[in-house]
């Protein structure tokens, strides 16, 4: 996973949820969640895990991508992470 351009990425949360978020610097921002400055939402659930990032183009696409995983059922995400070999359990 390189860190040049922008992100979507999957965290699994130390409760067993996943948190999507974006970045220019996945490996940078999962360690600003693992100590507690990251998103409100993993505050509470760490140590959180990175599953899955994604290169996009731009920031507007990351941000467009994000939005849609967002979305998605938690069955749809575990669809996500399995056709992409990630196992999570």
């Amino acid at each position: 996973m390189s860190n040049t351009g922008y992100f979507v990425y999957i965290l699994l949360c130390a409760d067993g949820t996943f948190y999507t978020g974006t970045s220019n610097d996945v490996k940078k921002r999962v360690a600003t969640h693992n100590r507690g400055q990251g998103a409100k939402y993993t505050k509470t659930r760490r140590p959180v895990k990175l599953l899955y990032s994604e290169k996009l183009i731009d920031k507007s696409a990351a941000l467009k991508r994000e939005i849609a995983i967002k979305k998605l059922s938690r069955q749809q995400k575990e669809g996500l992470l399995t056709a992409n070999g990630i196992s999570w359990k």
